[in-house]
């Protein structure tokens, strides 16, 4: 084994690191995603609203562990708004810059909203139009753009570049759910704003195709994460049901019987962001436990 050792080493050292931001990525499913890809050997930025830099920092240590392993540039934290286009821009801008690479964006940040269609307001409407919607499509369209420039000179005419079906240039990752397979009562407005987002995964997947850059999202279920503390808590007011029975119901409805952890989900991401899913663009790749099946 000891005589394998240095070229295990070189393989490691030759081998192009890859560079990776997530977005919503200091606390629950985000914050699992970019520790999952730390310890693949991702450089990894996190970007979060910027009242979450104190979490950040605390992200920040556990993957500057990681990165240490495979002699990666340390982590980073960006803020960002993903609802306005120009800070999802410049997040991306400083990523690439520090990193001098930039090679998958994981569009992750998102919100929920409780309300039977007939209560749904329009603060409601806009709030999940602006976050789950435009920030997928200003993630989508600040990769794309950086991909581009890094990878073909900024040349967005396909057939300029030699071989062009087979010269991956960049990969994109977006945050759907269940939710966006089929639409779930009292989460209206949110399964809308996930069908929203695999509509925009499938048609920028056509588009990019031919200049290199694979477009894929992913489909959690039941997540044990405060937001789906808040869903169960949101429900109960509606439904009536006690606290923590929606979430039950939920886990009881799952083929695994049992709730979904981050780790779960960060697996999947990671499959999707490695070389292993080089040849696979336009899904929506479910991690539910088998909801969508029961």
């Amino acid at each position: 084994p000891h005589q394998l050792a240095p070229l295990l080493n070189t393989n490691l050292t030759t081998r192009k690191m890859r560079t990776v931001l997530v977005t919503g990525a200091a606390q629950g499913i985000g914050r699992c995603i970019a520790s999952k890809l730390a310890s693949k050997g991702f450089q990894v930025a996190i970007a979060d609203l910027p009242h979450q830099e104190s979490k950040a920092d605390e992200v920040l240590k556990e993957l500057a562990t990681q990165s240490k392993k495979f002699g990666a540039k340390d982590p980073i934290f960006v803020p960002v708004d993903v609802s306005k286009k120009q800070s999802v821009f410049d997040a991306v801008d400083k990523v690439a810059s520090h990193y001098g690479a930039f090679d998958v964006m994981i569009n992750n940040a998102g919100i929920t909203s409780v309300s039977k269609i007939l209560s749904a307001t329009e603060d409601q409407l806009d709030q999940l139009s602006k976050i789950n919607i435009g920030g997928v499509l200003f993630g989508i369209q600040a990769a794309a753009k950086k991909f581009v420039e890094l990878n073909r000179k900024g040349d967005y005419t396909p057939q300029t570049v030699g071989n062009t079906q087979k010269k991956l240039t960049g990969k994109i990752i977006n945050c759907c759910s269940i939710a966006g397979n089929q639409a779930f009562p009292i989460l209206g407005l949110y399964s809308a704003s996930k069908f929203a987002v695999k509509g925009l995964s499938q048609a920028a997947a056509k588009e990019l195709a031919p200049l290199g850059i694979t477009v894929n999202a992913y489909a959690p279920g039941i997540v044990l994460t405060p937001m789906w503390d808040f869903i169960d808590s949101e429900l109960s007011k509606v439904n009536g049901l006690p606290i923590g029975q929606n979430l039950r119901n939920a886990i009881e409805n799952t083929a695994l019987k049992r709730g979904e952890e981050p780790e779960d989900v960060a697996g999947l991401v990671a499959f999707l962001a490695s070389e292993d899913s080089d040849f696979i663009t336009g899904q929506n790749i479910a991690v539910d436990g088998g909801i969508s099946y029961v």
